[in-house]
């Protein structure tokens, strides 16, 4: 992949989709990327919707956590996506991540997730902090 990778995560349920490699731009800005692979495709050959939801999550919700409070964890209340475009085996997929309003108890996030310069999809969620 790129050199984008601050961090890579291959834990838990994100390792058995490929991981994603993330990175701070900004205070309020982060961006991930994830590499497509075979088994992330559905029936028509094009990146499966549930890859597209989970890359999406996992980046969103590792920008929430890196603006809340050191010690702190948060969890996905909600997640809101709009699928607009596909991609194929070997496509590398960015997301563009931007924390929009944080609170004492939750964080606003929206993303667009791009294969080069074509919008895959759109994403806006709220993760509470526990």
């Amino acid at each position: 992949m790129n050199d984008i990778a601050n961090e890579v995560s291959k834990k838990g349920f994100i390792k058995h989709i490929g991981g994603i490699e993330f990175k701070k731009i900004s205070e309020n800005n982060f961006e991930f990327q994830s590499k497509v692979q075979n088994f992330n495709l559905n029936s028509a050959g094009i990146s499966h919707g549930g890859y597209i939801a989970a890359i999406l999550d996992n980046g969103m919700g590792s920008g929430a956590h890196k603006v809340i409070n050191e010690g702190k964890r948060c969890v996905t209340i909600s997640l809101d996506i709009k699928f607009i475009g596909g991609s194929k085996e070997g496509d590398v997929l960015i997301g563009k991540v931007t924390i929009t309003k944080k609170t004492k108890t939750l964080v606003f996030v929206s993303a667009n997730l791009f294969q080069a310069e074509n919008v895959i999809a759109t994403a806006s969620g709220i993760w509470k902090i526990i």
